[in-house]
């Protein structure tokens, strides 16, 4: 068998997803130490379209070696729409860009709370460390971590939850994943918000149900629920309720809340309520979560975690609440996933939930300063439209005036206006005409972003004016 190498290339040019993996769709792939002839022949067979920077390219003979798949080589359906999140391949475009032109570039693409961790929980977790609790700990959490989560949750939720019934692992992810795979069967329907978190997808495609995305409100809020109710169906197997939301910052009702339960038991399905966001609530009434409701709690999945409250988002540590049933088809799933949670990581959660409040309710007020700035800016900008967001730390501003698709804004926002944001069709098809802005950035970073991007959107108004673009 010949064996080759692939030659880094800078022009995006594709390849089916048919094809080798050592032609990576959207790289070039090109390959080292082949003849001429044998590639075409290769091209003419297994591609749609030939490589332009093969014909382009001096061809050399290949400094290592690496053994090709076969060329009959095909990815598994299940991975059909399996996508990546936005936010990192932006995050990547504005560092590169950065690398390149030597300016900074303003970030407000991702969630990253600017505020350090609290120091008494970098403490616990050095402490940890120091201590030696370095080995593995039990897959489903630490018993000490698992009972103050149970308490915390039956203090702000109102219901009593069991430690049985608590599940931690290194991130809220693994509860959204390893809950869909517990629980849903080919075919079955996962109804979703769109605009929505790209993992609510992403998730019922690997477990082979079929994702129904549903309409969000155009202040979004809530879901648009007569297209919610339509969506129901005798397959709906599970719904995702995520309030606050992401991308819109939406706080849902406690109306669209009461007739989501009533659904939820007339058709019999599940609830996945995403709270990851709940201490990020601006106004002083906030409604119940859906897990509290009469009759919710063994049909609802409660998932939420560390990164956004307490600033942990490199540290990896989340949790769901379940039924104890669901739990032990859980932990062989994060044995062979992920193992276990490190101890040290969950020293420091357990730190957080035991220590002062304080730096969570500090934060919050400082979001909500720094919201009202976005929001007031950007609604003072021609052709933009910025609902208020009553949660999370996003706006999702309409930018659809301007008769360009969101990425296009984003793109030009970036390259531009050397300030990343990420399209709403990040977040689904109904994201159109939206940008996502992270307002956790420092309040200087975040009016010098805001200038900027009123600066490159007046110069798109400008050409849409004169007929230019």
């Amino acid at each position: 068998m010949e064996r080759w190498t692939t030659r880094p290339c800078k022009e995006k040019v594709g390849f089916c997803y048919s094809s080798p993996s050592v032609w990576v769709a959207y790289s070039c792939g090109h390959l080292q130490g082949v003849s001429k002839r044998c590639k075409e022949k290769w091209f003419r067979h297994n591609c749609w379209k030939q490589c332009k920077v093969y014909y382009s390219s001096k061809m050399t003979l290949a400094d290592s070696e690496v053994e090709a798949i076969p060329f009959n080589f095909v990815f598994p359906s299940r991975l059909n729409g399996f996508e990546s999140e936005g936010a990192y391949s932006v995050m990547i475009a504005a560092s590169e860009l950065e690398r390149k032109t030597g300016k900074k570039v303003i970030r407000l693409e991702i969630g990253q709370p600017s505020e350090p961790t609290p120091k008494h929980i970098v403490e616990a977790a050095c402490k940890s460390l120091q201590a030696g609790e370095t080995g593995y700990t039990l897959p489903l959490g630490l018993r000490a971590l698992r009972e103050e989560i149970a308490r915390h949750v039956t203090e702000t939720r109102g219901v009593a939850v069991l430690p049985e019934e608590v599940v931690v692992g290194p991130g809220a992810k693994p509860g959204l994943f390893f809950t869909a795979l517990s629980i849903l069967h080919p075919g079955e329907e996962v109804i979703y918000p769109d605009p929505g978190f790209p993992t609510y997808k992403a998730m019922a495609i690997i477990a082979e149900a079929k994702p129904v995305p549903v309409p969000m409100r155009a202040d979004g809020k809530s879901f648009d629920m007569q297209a919610l109710e339509k969506a129901v169906s005798s397959k709906t197997k599970m719904l995702i309720l995520n309030s606050p939301n992401n991308p819109t910052g939406g706080v849902m009702p406690t109306e669209d809340i009461l007739h989501i339960a009533k659904l939820a038991k007339q058709h019999n399905f599940y609830v996945i309520a995403d709270e990851i966001y709940s201490r990020l609530v601006y106004s002083d009434e906030k409604p119940p979560s859906i897990f509290s409701l009469p009759g919710m709690k063994e049909r609802t999945i409660l998932i939420d975690g560390f990164s956004k409250a307490y600033s942990m988002t490199g540290f990896r540590l989340g949790w769901a609440i379940m039924p104890e049933l669901l739990t032990k088809k859980m932990e062989p799933l994060l044995v062979h996933a992920v193992g276990c949670t490190p101890p040290f990581v969950q020293a420091a959660g357990l730190a957080a939930l035991r220590g002062s409040q304080d730096s969570v309710q500090e934060m919050a007020k400082e979001y909500e300063k720094r919201r009202d700035l976005v929001v007031k800016e950007l609604n003072s900008i021609p052709g933009v439209w910025c609902p208020v967001p009553e949660g999370a730390f996003y706006a999702f501003p309409d930018v659809s005036s301007f008769g360009m698709t969101s990425k296009q804004i984003a793109n030009i926002l970036l390259e531009k206006g050397m300030v990343a944001v990420l399209p709403g069709t990040d977040f689904g098809a109904n994201g159109e005409g939206r940008i996502r802005i992270s307002y956790v950035a420092p309040m200087d970073m975040l009016k010098e972003g805001l200038k900027r991007i009123r600066e490159t959107l007046a110069t798109l108004s400008t050409m849409n004016n004169n007929g230019i673009a």
